[in-house]
């Protein structure tokens, strides 16, 4: 594990004891990293202080990713009191219900604008926040989480899939241009993890028993692992990588049969 001791990040999207953002948040803090943990809205409020209490003198902030104005808010709360940031999490990532349920050429176009806006335009408005903030400790890690339905079809992942396509090709152009500020943008790809968010998937449990079946390593990962990979390239040991889609699916991705 990386040492992370006097470093402080933003991660947003711990929605509860199952999210993938929450395990990177248990490995960092593990690690020795402060941390400022985002809440969507007050639903979440509660669920999201519980899990701080585990964290090391941690911030606890609301923002709703699809308004500029939460953002720049967060961004001044986090260097009001961190002084400066060396990384930031994005695990936002929306679809309505009736996206993932209805045939994908029956999306809407007002549910394609809220899933491509809050699932991959969020990375780039968390960016621009986090840069000046960045800038002061000579630089930062900046990562995001994705997932294979970017590349292939899965069925019900719909809409989903073409936002974390358009969130994979975000994370390049942003690590093009904040590479000269010493600022590296990099995601990581999960198998299928049974979070909140994948209970709105129909038949994630076949998908589940398909990765076991195919994966070279014959099963699925858990968050720890995916945890784990993440503070990798949040670290010093991933200071030379960026641009970056690091696949953590027990190998699914390599086969084709």
């Amino acid at each position: 594990m990386s040492d992370l001791a006097g470093t402080h990040g933003v991660i947003v999207g711990v929605a509860n004891k199952r999210s993938i953002a929450w395990a990177i948040a248990q490995a960092l803090t593990a690690a020795g990293a402060r941390l400022a943990l985002v809440y969507h809205d007050e639903r979440l409020r509660e669920n999201v202080e519980e899990l701080a209490t585990a964290c090391l003198d941690p911030l606890v902030l609301p923002c709703d990713v699809g308004s500029d104005e939460q953002v720049a808010a967060l961004f001044d709360s986090v260097g009001e009191a961190f002084g400066g940031l060396d990384f930031l999490v994005h695990g936002a990532a929306f679809a309505p219900r009736s996206e993932l349920t209805a045939p994908f050429v029956e999306t809407s176009r007002e549910g394609f604008r809220i899933s491509l806006d809050v699932s991959a335009y969020s990375l780039i408005a968390l960016a621009r926040g986090a840069v000046p903030l960045m800038e002061r400790r000579g630089g930062g890690s900046i990562l995001t989480l994705t997932y294979l339905g970017s590349q292939r079809v899965f069925p019900n992942y719909n809409v989903m899939g073409v936002a974390k396509a358009a969130l994979e090709s975000t994370v390049r152009y942003l690590a093009h241009d904040l590479g000269p500020r010493n600022i590296r943008v990099n995601a990581v790809s999960a198998g299928p993890i049974k979070t909140l968010a994948a209970a709105g998937i129909a038949g994630f449990s076949e998908i589940l028993q398909v990765y076991r079946d195919r994966a070279p390593l014959h099963r699925n990962v858990d968050a720890a692992e995916v945890a784990a990979a993440a503070a990798f390239l949040l670290g010093p040991a991933g200071r030379g990588i960026t641009g970056e889609i690091l696949m953590v699916d027990a190998g699914f991705h390599a086969v084709g049969l």
